[in-house]
């Protein structure tokens, strides 16, 4: 989806004041956190709810997302509730996180497959990776990507990530009816070693 479609997806969510809530795997692995204040990158964060959350709850957050619609609105939403938080535009692909620059690194409904060699590099020692996307097998009617390009094939994510220590993966494809929540997604908790 292009920077301007991201734009107007945004302007509608704020407009109609549909705010999204934190990312539910990261709710649901609250407890493998590491301890604040860690470092922390919300990559393709949108409107950054898990932004806000966790920088509610101590961590150092930085935010980035390609749209100046979400970054803007994140960063007047963070400064309405003082909280602090580093939200800026960036393009994840031209300019990746530095090596060794955070404890935690959360990424959600975004695939750049190239990238992966400097997400993993971008993980201090005993750093977090918890990182859900949509697959290629999905239920009817599902929402995410079309483009192949931007979906995952059957268990890639955990070679993509494969040198760390995968915790906890979920990966339902369309099985089950009715779908749940995770059917056609791809979700992964992994610490560095």
């Amino acid at each position: 989806m292009s920077e301007d479609n991201w734009d107007a997806r945004y302007r509608a969510q704020i407009a109609g004041a549909r705010r999204a809530e934190p990312l539910p795997l990261l709710l649901q692995y609250a407890h493998l956190l590491p301890p604040p204040p860690a470092p922390a990158l919300d990559l393709a964060c949108g409107l950054g709810a898990s932004s806000l959350w966790l920088a509610a709850r101590g961590y150092h957050v930085s935010a980035w997302d390609q749209s100046a619609v979400a970054i803007e609105w994140l960063r007047a939403e963070a400064g309405r509730r003082t909280l602090p938080l580093d939200a800026q535009v960036r393009d994840v692909c031209r300019q990746p996180p530095p090596p060794a620059s955070c404890r935690l690194l959360l990424v959600a409904h975004f695939l750049e497959r190239a990238l992966f060699p400097s997400l993993l590099d971008a993980l201090l020692p005993g750093g977090l990776l918890i990182y859900q996307t949509h697959t290629v097998e999905r239920p009817p009617g599902a929402t995410g990507p079309s483009n192949p390009d931007y979906l995952l094939q059957a268990n890639e994510l955990l070679r993509l990530a494969a040198p760390l220590r995968v915790l906890a993966y979920r990966e339902e494809g369309a099985v089950g009816y009715p779908p749940s929540a995770a059917a056609g997604l791809a979700s992964l908790v992994a610490r560095k070693v």
